[in-house]
């Protein structure tokens, strides 16, 4: 009797689905393109996480988040709004610059 309930629901799900289009294609469709973008951000809140539990200042948290700012935007070109990127970067650090990055790769920071 289940077997009866499901063969339905398995026919119209499997009808949605393009065969024809190589699975490979169809799964990594959504990811971003630029792959550096994601390493540098990520590698930047890690750099942030041990700034913070081993140096423990805050203001030099801040700084190195400017520098790395400046040079995303000024050295590397990296499409980022200016106000509130420097807010960011003067306030959380690199995690920040960082988060960032990992928006603009997924396309979500509207510049």
């Amino acid at each position: 009797m289940i077997k009866n309930l499901l063969n339905p629901f398995i026919l119209n799900f499997a009808s949605d689905v393009d065969f024809t289009q190589p699975i490979i294609e169809e799964v990594t469709s959504f990811l971003p393109s630029n792959f550096m973008l994601i390493l540098i951000g990520i590698g930047l809140i890690i750099a942030t996480i041990i700034i913070i539990f081993f140096l423990k200042k805050i203001i030099i948290n801040s700084v190195i988040g400017l520098v790395i700012w400046g040079i995303a935007l000024f050295v590397f070109n990296i499409p980022l709004p200016l106000i509130p990127s420097l807010v960011v970067s003067i306030i959380i650090g690199p995690a920040g610059i960082g988060t960032m990055l990992l928006l603009n790769a997924f396309g979500l920071l509207v510049i």
